[in-house]
């Protein structure tokens, strides 16, 4: 058993090994990578051991620089970046892409993937892939992804079926699909400044919010909204972004460290992620919150109209019959 394991991390260290013994005869390059996470997110994390994998199987000829917290503004002005060729590299969700391709609107639907077996295999395989490659007329393209949990709904009220929820008011990140799906489980979208959530749950200006449980609790939101609902309505993951510019500069040589590197950053990242779940769900219950397991048919049921509003988008119906049919295959 442990031969077979220790052949199988040869194996896996074979592309950037390879790599590494040819790397004299590469040319320098360093990589600016901008985000807006704290230092102590997971993707942060898995980026930084990224660079150290990437200067190790170049032998210090390639380099990441990463700049964390925002230095460079938020997703949206970093992704600008990429595109004037000010920036080589970003982080970004599924929703902050979708300004620049319709395609990534699918994650903002509920209930899109039957489990986290369907989940991995869109993301991870041919059709997560093509859709990371949707934006390359738009200056850039994602080389990896990045879990990101389920979002689910917290409140200072306890929540068991969307009948719970009519007339509450409820954060959301301000997408055409979140507001209607707030709206079709009968409570009032409120899409304020992600900054301002806490005090708004404070003063009674909005009764909840939407997020995953790292989240609801490095935010402090857990102090006040004590009841999280787990309806685990939608899983909208990360992407590692590069301008198409710098990556078609890239000696094939310099891809396939980079490739080898984002590829081992995903699986690093899914490590951290679970582990930051279980320790998120053990503080926020010791620090008073209720988890509730919801009525997710009723949920579903509810939130069924969205699904007749993509399929008759040409587009992001066409996305959405390939990520059904991966589930059926």
């Amino acid at each position: 058993m442990k031969m077979k394991t220790l052949a199988a991390a040869i194996l896996m260290a074979a592309p950037l090994t390879l790599a590494a013994f040819s790397s004299y005869a590469m040319d320098k390059v360093t990589l600016k990578l901008a985000h807006n996470l704290d230092t102590n997110h997971v993707v942060h994390q898995a980026l930084a051991q990224m660079a150290k994998e990437i200067s190790t199987a170049s032998d210090g000829k390639m380099k990441l620089r990463i700049y964390p917290g925002g230095q460079m503004g938020g997703p949206r002005e970093t992704l600008e970046l990429l595109q004037n060729g000010a920036l080589d590299m970003t982080k970004a969700s599924a929703s902050e892409m979708e300004p620049f391709s319709p395609a990534f609107s699918i994650f903002s639907l509920p209930y899109l993937f039957k489990d986290q077996a369907h989940f991995n295999k869109v993301i991870y395989g041919p059709v997560g892939h093509a859709m990371m490659a949707e934006t390359r007329d738009k200056g850039f393209v994602s080389i990896a992804a990045y879990v990101a949990g389920t979002r689910s709904f917290y409140a200072n009220k306890p929540i068991h079926t969307p009948a719970d929820m009519k007339g509450m008011k409820i954060r959301v990140v301000a997408t055409p699909t979140t507001i209607k799906l707030i709206e079709l489980l009968g409570a009032a979208p409120a899409p304020i400044p992600f900054g301002e959530v806490y005090t708004a749950l404070q003063q009674g200006v909005i009764d909840g919010a939407e997020n995953n449980e790292p989240s609801y609790v490095q935010t402090r939101h857990v102090e006040v909204a004590k009841f999280y609902a787990e309806d685990q309505h939608t899983s909208v993951p990360d992407f590692l972004v590069i301008s198409t510019k710098v990556w078609d500069k890239l000696s094939d040589e310099q891809k396939q460290i980079l490739e080898a590197a984002a590829k081992h950053s995903e699986t690093y990242e899914q490590e951290l992620w679970d582990k930051e779940v279980a320790a998120s769900r053990k503080q926020a219950t010791e620090a008073g919150a209720t988890f509730i397991k919801v009525d997710k048919e009723a949920f579903r049921t509810a939130l069924a109209p969205l699904y007749d509003d993509f399929r008759k988008d040409p587009v992001r119906g066409e996305w959405l019959s390939k990520i059904e049919n991966e589930a059926a295959q």
